[in-house]
Order: structure tokens, then C-alpha cells, then sequence
């Protein structure tokens, strides 16, 4: 796109005068300067010609509008998570009149915490950003920021001591998928025997290829029951495959669904070596992206409202197009909506609605599921020596997975700590809610002693304990069918989020932006204006993987043709 700048002396290119052609054919430039009039003086302005209009919108003043008195196209985000945020950052990038909507206090939601009435920083959970988590690095690479930790080594622990500990695999020769993992991964319990068990599944895992026919296939069974079927031994799916969906999809292995299950696994583990490095956030995510990147979106014009809950959309029968949305008494008009909301607020947002309890995709949301987070932060007075940064918990309840963190190596604020901070966080923690910030910190303590016994010798200085109901989505056996798409029964809404189907083949933070990016380009093919977002695909399948679907895929098509291929469940 050719950036231009404007003078008191008129508007000049910076990129050899040409103006960007987009997917369209549409002409779109975009120019930043100032401007001093006799009776006004503005800041920062930046100018867009849309199909050959001067689009002009002040950042400090009153001027709004085009040239020609017609107002740019208004798009409202609600929510402002991973994929508001993608979404409204690109919008705003292309002219549009974006507002963010977010019912807390900042943008983030549960990911951006916040500071104790001390001044300590506190978050729902610390969270990884994995390899393959391509669109969320070059985001972070355009914003210019440097937020994360070197790639880190992890460690995993059940009452019984350390169990496994996985390096840094991209440093390890590379063996094709999925043999660096089993071959690098460094199990300390669990016999070989046990793990060669697990060979079979590797039939489920080229058969889920994140079609819809897979998601349908595998969706209507358990994890359990798709390891019980491809003859799993009983350790390896106590002590490798339910930690992993303990702390991946966040429950036991028969309440997760069997393809979200395949489908966190190979993208997160199996589908290239490097998969499963991880780097972490230096500080709380709100802090080190969120705030940068809101500052930047403000840069560009987008209006960012907090402590803003939606209550309902202003139809246009005639059309059927949504043009409003209403937070209680306030009315904020639209060209086009994102959703961008996790479950739980869709299902407190969709009875209260007249207009989205018409349409069966949103009822529908109320079928769905999320589970419980709890995240306790403690500061001891001693340091306690904890090899890798990073750790995952099993065995020590039986529906809860839990990891630990050293924030002194992961944050910069506690580099100099005196004591150790560690952060623990659980999840399915519903049976841990009630209990007392007391009782929980000690059972914290009592499970970390388990790990490291030098827990055991320290105390606590201080503390935070955070409670979040139904806060992370529940991919449960079933509910494929009522996970929402991206485009909805409104010609002008979409959906964006962790939980919205798509054919990417991200999962989580990366999922949700990547959603909120095509979520963009929806509203962008819908209005007629702008560019479309690049988004950057998952690597593609390693060759081997490749012509092992092919010829599953050409054996399926072949027994599909059979009497009664479709007789039995």
C-alpha cells in the first residue's frame, strides 16, 4: 500500500505517487501528516482514497467524515481478546470507523490481567505462544515489540517425582513427523512398551485431515474412547495422552471430543518437529502486546470502549442487515458487527437479545461449554531451585490439570526477586472454586513439595488467588454442531474466537486471532473496501503425511461406494 503523506502544501506520495490496487481493482492509499488552517489545527489526521474519495478523520480535533460530507463505514468489535483486537486492528488499518466494545475494564479480557491493590502483577493463567504461532509473531514484528523469552524447555510432574522433561526441538536433528517427538521426548516412568502402544493412533491422526466430514467423524466420541479403540495401553493414556488434554483442552479425556483432541495434538505436537517449542510472554500479555497494540489501533482511529456490555442489535427488517448495536441505553451504529466474544458471554449476551434468540445458530450457544480456570501466584521468602521455567502437573487430582511457572526466569519484574514467584494455574478446576484463599494456597504449597521438595521449606509472603468460571472454551463429544461458523444468518455479522470453525488448523491464541483476521476480510469483501489481511497458513503436512492422506483418502472414497457403508454408526 503506498503511503502519503499531506502538507500545507497538499498531498504527495512517499512511494513513487502510486496508489495500491487490492484484490477488488479499488484504489486505497492511507496518509498521516499535519494539516494548519487559519481555524483549526488537528494533531494528526490521515487520509484515505476510497474509490476515489478523500476520506479525512481527525485523531485530535473535531473534523470527521470525507471531504464530500459522507462518513466512513462503521464496524463495531465486540469483545477484545485475540481476535477483536485482529480484527479491529486490521479495519482500522483500512479506513474504517472501528469501535471496540469490551465489557471489562481493559482490552485482553481473562488474557491481559491486571495489578493487585500492592502493585503485583496478576493474569487468568500464564500463556505460551507456541511455534507455529506464525500470524501472532509478525504481528508483534510489525507493532515492533519484543515480548517474549528465549524458546524454553519443559518439564512434566505427578506425585511421584518428574516424569518428562522435552527440549528444545528445533535444536534437535531434524526426523520426519513424528519421530523427533517420540524419539527426543526424555520420559523418565513411562516404558517403552507402554509408549509403542500409542503407534496405532498415528491411522487417526492422517485420517483427521480438519475437514468438516473429520470433525464429524471423530467429534461424536471421546478421547478416551478413540485411544481405548486404536489400543492405547492404559499408562500411556494415564500418564502421557490425558496430562497433555488436561492442560491442552483443559479436561479429562472422556469429557474432551476426540477430533479437538487430534487436532490439538498434531498442531501443537505431531505435525512438525518444532512444534511443541514454546516462548513466553516477559510480563502479563495485557502489559507487554495488549497496551501497545490498542495505542497503535488509537493511532490509526479506532475508538476503544471499556466496561461495555452488549444487550442487543437494531435490525433493519427490510434488509435483514443489523445496523446497531445497543449497550443498554446507548446506541452505537453499524455497517457491519463482529462478534468476538468467548462462550460464556455469548450465552449471557444471546437471552437478553430480541434479535439474536431468533436465529438458531446464536440459541444454539447455549448447547456449548466452558470450563473453570483458577491461577495462584505466590511470593516465597527463599529461592527455590526449579530446573525449567515451564511445568505440567497430573495425578494429583483426577479431573484437574495443573502447571507451574517460575516467574523469576519468565517475567522481567521479578528478575531480582529476593524469593521465588511461582505462578500455578488449573484447569477443570471447578471442585477447587469453593474453597478458601487459605486452603487453596496450601494445597498449592503441599502439590509444588510433591514436585520439588525444597517447596516445602518455604513460606509465603504473599499471595494471589483468582477465581474464573467458566472462562476457557469445552470442546466436549458433540458439540461440533453448535460451535458457531464465521459468517451468521445476518448478512453483515460474523463471529471471531478460539471456539468459531475454521479450516486454518490453529488452536488457541492463534486461532483466535487468526479467526478475527478473516472475520476482517469478511467485512471487507462485504462493504467493497480495503485490502484483505494476510494471514499466514499452518506449515503444510511433511510429504509422507501428504501421500498418506492421499491414499487414505482414495481407500475411503473407494469403501464409500460399497452397500451399507453408511448402515452402521
Amino acid at each position: 500500500m503506498a503511503m502519503m503523506q499531506v502538507s500545507t502544501l497538499g498531498i504527495r506520495s512517499s512511494a513513487s505517487g502510486a496508489a495500491a490496487l487490492n484484490h477488488h481493482g479499488r484504489v486505497y492509499t492511507s496518509a498521516s501528516g499535519a494539516m494548519v488552517g487559519n481555524k483549526l489545527m488537528l494533531a494528526k489526521l490521515r487520509c484515505a482514497v476510497v474509490k476515489g474519495r478523500c476520506c479525512i478523520r481527525a485523531e485530535a480535533g473535531e473534523l470527521s467524515g470525507d471531504v464530500h460530507g459522507e462518513e466512513r463505514k462503521k464496524v463495531v468489535v465486540v469483545g477484545a481478546g485475540w481476535a477483536g483486537l485482529g480484527a479491529a486492528h486490521h479495519l482500522s488499518k483500512q479506513g474504517f470507523d472501528v469501535t471496540l466494545l469490551e465489557a471489562g475494564a481493559q482490552p485482553g479480557g481473562l488474557v491481559a490481567g491486571w495489578k493487585t491493590p500492592g502493585g503485583r502483577s496478576v493474569e487468568v493463567g500464564i500463556h505460551g505462544f507456541w511455534y507455529p504461532y506464525k500470524n501472532i509473531f509478525s504481528l508483534v514484528d510489525e507493532l515492533g515489540l519484543q515480548p517474549f523469552t528465549q524458546w524454553t524447555k519443559s518439564a512434566q510432574f505427578s506425585p511421584a517425582g518428574l516424569e518428562v522433561e522435552s527440549p528444545i526441538f528445533q535444536d534437535m536433528p531434524l526426523l520426519p513427523s513424528p519421530l523427533g517427538t517420540f524419539v527426543y521426548t526424555q520420559f523418565k516412568r513411562l516404558p517403552l512398551l507402554d509408549r509403542m502402544t500409542a503407534l496405532p493412533l498415528m491411522y487417526a491422526v492422517i485420517d483427521f485431515d480438519n475437514s468438516n466430514r473429520a470433525w464429524e467423524d471423530y467429534d461424536s466420541r471421546s478421547a478416551r474412547e478413540l485411544f481405548r479403540e486404536y489400543g492405547c495401553s492404559e499408562r500411556v493414556y494415564k500418564d502421557a495422552f490425558n496430562p497433555m488434554l488436561l492442560v491442552g483442552l483443559f479436561a479429562p479425556g472422556e469429557l474432551c471430543s476426540a477430533a479437538a483432541c487430534l487436532g490439538m495434538l498434531y498442531y501443537f505436537i505431531l505435525a512438525h518437529q518444532p512444534d511443541f517449542d514454546v516462548v513466553w510472554c516477559r510480563g502479563t500479555v495485557g502489559e507487554m502486546i495488549f497496551k501497545p497494540w490498542v495505542a497503535a489501533m488509537q493511532e490509526n482511529g479506532c475508538r476503544f470502549l471499556s466496561k461495555k456490555r452488549v444487550t442487543d442489535l437494531v435490525l433493519d427488517e427490510a434488509t435483514g442487515s443489523v445496523t446497531g448495536v445497543l449497550c443498554g441505553e446507548e446506541h452505537f451504529p453499524a455497517d457491519a458487527v463482529i462478534f468476538s466474544v468467548g462462550i460464556s458471554a455469548m450465552q449471557k449476551i444471546v437471552p437478553n437479545s430480541k434479535v439474536l434468540r431468533t436465529r438458531e445458530e446464536f440459541v444454539n450457544t447455549a448447547n456449548l461449554g466452558a470450563v473453570d480456570v483458577l491461577a495462584v501466584r505466590l511470593w516465597l521468602d527463599r529461592k527455590v531451585p526449579i530446573s525449567m521455567p515451564s511445568n505440567a502437573c497430573f495425578g494429583f487430582d483426577t479431573t484437574t490439570g495443573w502447571t507451574f511457572f517460575d516467574l523469576n526466569t519468565l517475567h522481567d519484574e521479578y528478575k531480582d526477586e529476593p524469593g521465588t514467584v511461582v505462578e500455578a494455574d488449573f484447569y477443570h478446576a471447578n471442585q477447587f472454586l469453593p474453597l478458601s484463599d487459605e486452603q487453596i494456597v496450601k494445597k498449592v504449597q503441599d502439590y509444588l513439595a510433591q514436585c520439588i521438595p525444597e517447596f516445602g521449606d518455604a513460606n509465603v509472603v504473599d499471595q494471589a488467588v483468582v477465581r474464573f468460571p467458566k472462562a476457557v472454551t469445552h470442546f466436549f463429544p458433540g458439540s461440533y454442531q453448535y460451535l458457531m461458523r464465521g459468517t451468521t444468518s445476518f448478512p453483515n455479522v460474523y463471529m471471531a474466537g478460539d471456539w468459531i470453525v475454521n479450516r486454518h488448523g490453529s488452536w488457541s491464541q492463534e486461532k483466535a486471532f487468526v479467526t478475527g483476521l478473516e472475520a476482517a476480510n469478511r467485512v471487507v469483501d462485504h462493504l467493497d473496501q480495503g485490502e484483505l489481511a494476510k494471514i499466514i497458513p499452518v506449515d503444510a503436512d511433511e510429504p509422507h503425511v501428504q501421500e498418506l492422506r492421499r491414499v487414505n483418502e482414495t481407500a475411503k472414497g473407494l469403501l464409500s461406494q460399497l452397500p451399507f457403508s453408511n448402515f452402521f454408526i
